[in-house]
């Protein structure tokens, strides 16, 4: 017989080396144990994302860090339901600022008694709040005046046996003050109001005779009230200032600035005609070094008149005081035009509320940096509305 060819049956897995078969089965097995790992889902999720369609589609910011949801099915959208895009809103652009906004200082003058007296700490903060809104700036408030401090002061205590002048503040009214006004984006500066000038009224009168601590004669500069001059020239006296300017920096370090205005001076007409020129000079140059070693960081500051005026009339040679800053002191009428040119070289220029006809003009004027008012009404509150109505439309 002859030999019949025998043909493969089946799979032909006889024919499979052994050792492949064991390959095969080992990485199944492995694969099912470690498919738990692998991100199918993520893959599925992204394959089905692909077959969404898109609705109101948005461009997106390439730096928007809002995250964007995954959808994992079609499903997941509900029927007809429409994507809505809100509208951005853009700020609007800011204003450009009024003239009088542009001006470096818009101050205005608080006489001591007109904040302190019987105010508690959410007055006081209203107050500078009020004035905020009316357009000003910087407070310029009365710490010292008529030979006493407005604040308990240890030098006043330890000179002439009481902390302050006669008055029902509360101790930490000028704390509250300067805090305000900084949270509101203003400035205090400290107001030496009659400077080296006291009159009949003030604590210090009687000591102030008793002791000879008066310049002879009677000043006269403003009708209607009769002032004596300290004299700095006698040691206590000019100890007296430099020491309670000193106290005052360290005591308030946050005070923005202390001004002192045209009361720093002798006027020409007491008797005997001396030249105090000099010597007072020298006492303004030692207390401005003084206060400045206490805080430099405090500007000293006078509102006077012009060089010449302060110098001929009242022995007043502020040129070489070394102060900070200069504001010309234009509330006499009649010699407005002449201010009006010094202020443009100085750092302001100061009217009351009697000039705010002027206001228009000075505001509009670029050279005149800053402008402080005074108001001689005694109605400072009503001087700053009037204020803000002369000025808010000024373009």
């Amino acid at each position: 017989m002859s030999r019949q060819n025998n043909k493969p049956n089946g799979c032909g897995c006889s024919n499979i080396p052994f050792s492949v078969i064991i390959i095969i089965l080992g990485g199944g097995y492995w694969w099912f144990s470690q498919q738990g790992n692998l991100d199918i889902s993520n893959l599925l999720s992204k394959i089905q994302q692909i077959t969404i369609p898109i609705l109101n589609p948005t461009p997106t910011p390439t730096n928007s860090s809002t995250p964007t949801s995954s959808l994992s099915s079609p499903s997941s959208l509900p029927p007809n339901k429409q994507v809505s895009v809100k509208p951005i809103t853009l700020p609007k652009a800011p204003l450009p600022p009024t003239p009088w906004k542009k001006k470096v200082i818009r101050g205005i003058y608080l006489s001591r008694y007109q904040v302190t007296n019987n105010a508690d700490e959410q007055t006081i903060r209203q107050r500078v709040r009020y004035y905020r809104s009316q357009g000003i700036n910087t407070i310029i408030h009365g710490v010292w005046g008529n030979g006493c401090t407005m604040y308990n002061s240890d030098v006043m205590q330890q000179t002439l046996g009481y902390r302050s002048c006669p008055n029902l503040f509360q101790d930490r009214w000028l704390d509250w003050l300067i805090d305000e006004a900084h949270i509101q984006g203003m400035q205090v500066h400290a107001y030496f109001e009659k400077g080296i000038k006291i009159d009949k009224n003030s604590p210090i009168y009687d000591l102030a005779i008793s002791q000879k601590w008066i310049v002879p004669g009677v000043d006269k500069t403003y009708v209607g009230i009769d002032h004596y001059v300290l004299d700095v020239e006698i040691p206590e006296v000019a100890s007296l200032f430099k020491n309670i300017l000193v106290e005052f920096v360290k005591k308030y370090p946050k005070i923005d600035a202390v001004q002192w205005d045209d009361y720093l001076g002798y006027h020409a007409e007491l008797p005997g005609k001396i030249d105090r020129t000099a010597k007072l000079t020298n006492f303004l140059q030692q207390m401005i070094t003084a206060m400045k070693q206490a805080n430099s960081s405090v500007s000293f500051d006078i509102c006077h008149h012009n060089p010449y005026w302060a110098k001929r009339y009242f022995a007043a040679d502020w040129q070489k005081w070394n102060v900070d800053r200069v504001f010309i002191q234009a509330y006499n009428e009649a010699n407005f035009k002449e201010e009006l040119n010094y202020a443009k070289n100085y750092a302001g220029i100061a009217i009351t509320d009697k000039q705010l006809h002027r206001l228009k003009e000075l505001v509009n004027n670029k050279a005149i940096k800053s402008i402080l008012i005074f108001p001689l009404a005694g109605k400072p509150e009503e001087t700053a509305s009037r204020i803000k109505t002369l000025t808010q439309n000024n373009n």
